[in-house]
C-alpha cells in the first residue's frame, strides 16, 4: 500500500540544472518555480563575485584597556566578508595605582607607550590602511590623562578616549552582531571600570560605567593574598552600593545578561575546564550562576602564585582575576540572574562594526551573515555546492512524513550543506575531517554550541562514517544522535546524487510506501555514478527512517 507519492517536474519544486548558461542557483538568476520552493536560507554569492576581490582594506583597531592593550587587524570588504588576521596583546597595567593615587603611574604609561610603539611599528611594516587607537577608563579617569595622551601622540597616534557612555555602546553594538537576542543586558568588566547596559531593539538604550574595574577593587580591597573574609565582603558591600539602582531594574528585567571582556572569558574557561567540556569555545557559552559560584569560591582560596598554575588562566590576571569574579557573583545574586551568556567580542568588534557597516552599523541575519562568512574563507565550486542544498531542499521536504522536522532542522541542514566542503581547502583526503576542524575551531556567532557542534558533525559524515556524537555527547539533547544521523543521511544522499559533479541529476521522483522509499532519479542518460554511489548508502539509509530505499533512474522527457 503506498504511503505516499510524490512526483516532481520542471513545473513544480525540482529544477533542471542546465550544464550551460546562468547557473539556477545565482541569487540574482535564480527564481523558485513554484511558491513551495522556499528562499534559500543562507544565499550563495554570484558567480562573478569572489571573496576579497574588490576594495579589501585592512584595518588596525587598538583597545588600550586599564588591565590590557590588544591590537586586531581585520581584512575585509566593507558590508560583505571580513576575516581576523592578527592579533597582539600586552599586559601593560596602564590602570596600576588609579585607584589610591588618581594618576597614572610612570611605570604603568611606560608600558602602555611601550606596547603603543609596538603597535605603530607593526602598522608600518605591515602596511595597515588604518590603525584606529581606543582608549578607555584608565585614560579618561586619571587626572594625568591628558599629559599620557600627549606623549601617545608623539608616537604618531591619533587616540579616541571613550566615554563611558561610548564604551558601553560600543559593547551593545558587538553583542548586536554577534548574538541572536533582540534585548539583553550586556556587560563589560576591564581592569578600571564596568559598564552594565540596556539593549532593546539591538540598539543601545542606556547604560553607563561604574568604578568597578578587576585592577581597581584589587588595589582597594584585596590586600591579603589569598583575600581574607572581610576583604571579600568589603568589596562585594562597595558593588552592591554603587550598582544598586541598575540592579533593581536587572530584577525586575529579568532579560539574558551578556557578558564580556577578558575576566569574564577567563572564568567562563575555568568553568569548561572543570566540568570537562568538550569544546575550545568560549563565545556564546552559558556560565551558570551555580558554576561561576563554583570557580570564584576556588580562587578566592588561592594564592596569585597558585592562580597562575592553573589551567585555563592567563597567568597575567591571576593577581586580579578574584575582583571581577567577586562583582560578577554579586551582579547575578543580586540581579536574581541564574547565569550569564560570554561574548568573545567586545569593544574592538564594536569599533570595527562602525568601519565595516553603514548605519546603524546592524548585520541583517547574524547567523546567516557569519555562515556566509566562513564559505567566503574557503570557496568551493559554486555550482555543485548549490546542487547539493537544492537536493538536501528537495529530501527534507519529502521526506517530512518520516521525520517530522521543521525549520531549525531545515536551516540546519541548509547550512551544512553550503559548507560540506570547504575542507576541500586543506586537500582532498580526508576533508570531511578537515571541514569539520574549520567550524569547530572557532565560534559562529548566531549558532549555539549546540547547533555548531551539529553543523560540524554533519560535515563531517557528509561522505562517509557512521554519524555519531562522539566526544561531543554531553553538548546535545535528546533526540540529537537521531537528529544526526538523519540529516547526516539527507546530506550524504545528496553529494552523491551530485558524485559527478557534472548536474546530470535533473529531477527526482520519490514515493513512500509503509517498507519503502522509491527514489527516482531523472536524467537524460543513466546516471550510473550517482545510482551507484546513493544506492551504497541503503543500509544507512533503513538504519536512519525504517525504510529499504530504492534507487531507479528514469529518463528526462
Amino acid at each position: 500500500m503506498l504511503f505516499g507519492l510524490a512526483l516532481f517536474h520542471l513545473t513544480s519544486s525540482v529544477t533542471r540544472f542546465p550544464k550551460t548558461g546562468p547557473d539556477p542557483y545565482d541569487p540574482l538568476t535564480f527564481q523558485p518555480h513554484t511558491e513551495t520552493m522556499a528562499q534559500a536560507l543562507t544565499e550563495l554569492e554570484p558567480h562573478k563575485l569572489k571573496p576579497y576581490d574588490g576594495a579589501v582594506q585592512r584595518l588596525g583597531i587598538v583597545d588600550l584597556g586599564s588591565g590590557t592593550a590588544r591590537l586586531v587587524v581585520y581584512v575585509h570588504e566593507p558590508g560583505k566578508h571580513f576575516r581576523l588576521v592578527d592579533e597582539i596583546r600586552e599586559s601593560v597595567r596602564l590602570g596600576e595605582g588609579l585607584a589610591t593615587q588618581g594618576r597614572l603611574s610612570r611605570s604603568g604609561m611606560q608600558r602602555a607607550l611601550s606596547a603603543l610603539k609596538l603597535y605603530a611599528d607593526f602598522a608600518q611594516a605591515t602596511d595597515l590602511d588604518e590603525l584606529r587607537v581606543y582608549a578607555t577608563s584608565a585614560s579618561r579617569d586619571a587626572e594625568n590623562g591628558p599629559e599620557f595622551m600627549r606623549e601617545v601622540r608623539k608616537l604618531g597616534l591619533q587616540v579616541q578616549v571613550l566615554s563611558g557612555e561610548d564604551e558601553a555602546r560600543y559593547g551593545v553594538l558587538a553583542v548586536a552582531n554577534a548574538f541572536t537576542f533582540e534585548e539583553a543586558w550586556v556587560m563589560d568588566l576591564g581592569g578600571g571600570s564596568a559598564q552594565l547596559s540596556r539593549m532593546e531593539g539591538r540598539q543601545y538604550r542606556l547604560g553607563r560605567a561604574y568604578p568597578l574595574g578587576a585592577v581597581r577593587l584589587t588595589e582597594m580591597f584585596l590586600g591579603s593574598n589569598p583575600p581574607k573574609k572581610a576583604e571579600v565582603e568589603d568589596l562585594e558591600r562597595y558593588v552592591r552600593k554603587e550598582m544598586k539602582e541598575v540592579l533593581a531594574q536587572v530584577r525586575t528585567q529579568p532579560l539574558p545578561l551578556v557578558a564580556m571582556g577578558g575576566t569574564v572569558r577567563n572564568l567562563a574557561k575555568l568553568a569548561q575546564r572543570r566540568k570537562d567540556y568538550p569544546l575550545d569555545l568560549v563565545h556564546g557559552y552559558y556560565l551558570s550562576r551555580e558554576d561561576l559560584e563554583e570557580v570564584v569560591g576556588m580562587l578566592a582560596q588561592r594564592t596569585t602564585e597558585q592562580r597562575r598554575q592553573l589551567e585555563g588562566l592567563q597567568a597575567d590576571r591571576a593577581d586580579i582575576i578574584v575582583a571581577g569574579g567577586l562583582v560578577y557573583r554579586t551582579v547575578l545574586r543580586e540581579g536574581g540572574l541564574q547565569g550569564l551568556w560570554i561574548s568573545g567580542q567586545g569593544v574592538r568588534e564594536g569599533a570595527f562594526y562602525r568601519e565595516f557597516l553603514p548605519a546603524p552599523h546592524l548585520l541583517g541575519d547574524v547567523r546567516g551573515f557569519y555562515v556566509r562568512n566562513l564559505f567566503a574563507r574557503y570557496p568551493q565550486d559554486y555550482g555543485h555546492t548549490a546542487r547539493v542544498r537544492h537536493f538536501c531542499r528537495l529530501l527534507f521536504r519529502l521526506l517530512a512524513p518520516l521525520h517530522g522536522y521543521g525549520q531549525a532542522e531545515e536551516q540546519l541542514l541548509d547550512e551544512a550543506a553550503l559548507l560540506h566542503d570547504i575542507g576541500m581547502s586543506v586537500g582532498y583526503y580526508d576533508h570531511h575531517k578537515h571541514g569539520e576542524y574549520l567550524i569547530m575551531s572557532a565560534a559562529i556567532p548566531g549558532l549555539t554550541h549546540r547547533e555548531q557542534v551539529l553543523l560540524g558533525l554533519l560535515v563531517r559524515y557528509h561522505r562517509k562514517g557512521e554519524p555519531r556524537p562522539g566526544v561531543y555527547r554531553s553538548v546535545l539533547q535528546d533526540g540529537d544522535s537521531k537528529r544526526l544521523l538523519r540529516l547526516a543521511t539527507l546530506l550524504r544522499i545528496s553529494e552523491y546524487l551530485e558524485r559527478s559533479r557534472a548536474g546530470r541529476v535533473e529531477g527526482l521522483e520519490v514515493e513512500l510506501s509503509s517498507k519503502q522509499v522509491r527514489l527516482t532519479l531523472l536524467a537524460q542518460e543513466e546516471p550510473w555514478v550517482e545510482m551507484s554511489e546513493t544506492r551504497k548508502q541503503a543500509r544507512l539509509f533503513q538504519q536512519a527512517f525504517g525504510r529499504e530505499l530504492l534507487v531507479e533512474w528514469a529518463p528526462r522527457g
